[in-house]
């Protein structure tokens, strides 16, 4: 995906400070969601860190952001391979991706 003629902007709700790479893997798919003029869907949850070669690394607590997830409604995820729990999440269909392109061809 070439981006080098955009400019990225991102913003997040008042008050909210991003203190983790945790985010890096939504914002990717934000801005190729924008890029190609397709919505992503309402129940989705994405996280991630996204690593210099475009590996996805996993990240803290991931299986708790899952389960919390599920509770709230979210009924499909897409996390790094390595967060991926050995036992079903009740209600959430969870896709485990090892790259960035694996994300993009998701969705």
């Amino acid at each position: 995906m070439e981006l080098g003629s955009f400019d990225v902007f991102m913003n997040v709700v008042g008050g909210v400070k991003i203190a983790e790479p945790s985010v890096d893997l939504a914002v990717a798919l934000v801005v190729a969601s924008s890029l190609r003029n397709e919505a992503l869907p309402d129940n989705l949850l994405v996280f991630g860190e996204i690593g210099l070669s475009g590996e996805i690394r996993p990240v803290s607590n991931g299986i708790e952001r899952l389960r919390e997830a599920s509770k709230h409604g979210f009924t499909h995820a897409i996390i790094p391979k390595a967060n991926a729990p050995t036992t079903e999440i009740k209600g959430l269909k969870i896709t485990a991706i090892n790259k960035l392109e694996d994300a993009f061809e998701i969705f």
